[in-house]
């Protein structure tokens, strides 16, 4: 049904982008007659280089779990309320994205600040590629500004974490033992009407083994938020485990760190200058309200590039020739940087037998002890 729902996507593009071409060439024609028609002609071909930079951005997105919806936790850092604050503005920001994409969302946590913000939430965002799209908000968010909340208006730095997770269906199956789980049950906090705070509907489910928590408290009826959280809780176990083979490479969750200085993937200063910065591609925006009100589309474009990039670079599966004497390296074999974070782990005690070309010494060496080197 989803690779249904895609082609027929595609097939309606193909039919706009046809379209749009027709209209301009129509306007162009309208023009050479002595026809006033700038102004039509500048909105089309506007509208035409937005729906070409979507699909080029599409074309970046080739990840296994791309296409899926996402979910997004969004917890504050260090500043106390100050971050919390930021906290909340980060859920506008991307709600507002996710608006502007064509996205649906669904707040599934919300838990306010105690005077101000919050101290987390947790919302899903549906839609064609929404993991893809926002894989590359996860990490440490900074924010530098004069503060509201300081009567001597010093200027403040706050943080803010962000972690996003494909959401598992049915197709993908993920062990959860019942044993496993502990599941609390509470009053909803948040805004409510007659019955959602008077009843415990609110769920929290913790899986023991590895301290995962996902909760859910949207819901009246205490089985849908039990439902809605277990669906969480096994999307970001699937994520979990997919970190856990991807631990000899780079991983997403290698740029996230502590929720502390020195650890953000993006910088949102308010003062004394307006700029933000993406430390990891190194694009800089100076329109901060626009970043802010959810325009993040130069943002994901840079960073899908920058991955594309890498999983281009190629390293050689190479062993240190043992004699003192000789400094070669001994290559088995070239992978991408793709390849290999996908690569399944060998096994410990597999040898290899090779000899060296530059010395001839014949050695072996366990597959598990070779070197990963990029190739020149």
């Amino acid at each position: 049904m989803r690779e249904k729902k895609r082609l027929e996507g595609l097939l309606a593009t193909e039919a706009d982008l046809v379209r749009r071409s027709d209209d301009i060439g129509a306007y162009f024609d309208l023009a050479r007659e002595g026809e006033n028609v700038d102004a039509d002609l500048r909105r089309e071909m506007g509208a035409l280089r937005e729906m070409v930079e979507r699909l080029e951005t599409e074309t970046l997105l080739s990840g296994e779990n791309d296409a899926r919806n996402a979910i997004v936790t969004i917890h504050p850092g260090a500043g106390g309320t100050e971050s919390q604050d930021w906290a909340d503005m980060l859920l506008r920001m991307y709600l507002r994205w996710a608006e502007r994409q064509g996205l649906q969302t669904v707040l599934y946590d919300y838990q306010p600040g105690e005077e101000a913000g919050l101290k987390s939430a947790t919302f899903a965002v549906n839609g064609d590629y929404a993991f893809g799209l926002l894989v590359s908000e996860i990490g440490v968010h900074r924010l530098v500004r004069i503060s509201p909340f300081d009567q001597a208006k010093r200027r403040h730095t706050s943080f803010a974490s962000v972690f996003v997770s494909p959401e598992i269906d049915e197709s993908i199956e993920v062990v959860i033992r019942p044993e496993d789980l502990r599941i609390d049950t509470y009053r909803s906090s948040g805004k409510g009407g007659q019955h959602v705070n008077t009843t415990d509907s609110a769920v929290r489910i913790t899986h023991i083994p590895t301290g995962i928590v996902a909760a859910c408290q949207n819901e009246r009826s205490q089985h849908k938020n039990k439902d809605r959280a277990m669906s969480m809780l096994r999307s970001k176990l699937y994520e979990h485990e997919m970190e856990k083979k991807r631990e000899a490479t780079r991983k997403i969750e290698d740029s996230k760190l502590d929720i502390d200085f020195g650890s953000q993937i993006r910088s949102y200063v308010l003062q004394p200058y307006r700029l933000i910065k993406d430390h990891r591609t190194k694009m800089e925006v100076g329109d901060v309200d626009r970043v802010i009100d959810g325009d993040l589309q130069p943002f994901i474009r840079a960073y899908l590039q920058m991955r594309r990039a890498s999983q281009a670079r190629i390293f050689n599966i190479a062993a240190k020739c043992p004699n003192p004497d000789c400094d070669a390296f001994v290559v088995k074999g070239s992978l991408t940087e793709n390849q290999l974070k996908n690569m399944k782990p060998t096994t410990p005690d597999k040898v290899w037998s090779t000899t060296c070309p530059k010395c001839k010494t014949s050695f072996e060496t366990k597959e598990k002890d070779l070197f990963q080197l990029p190739a020149t």
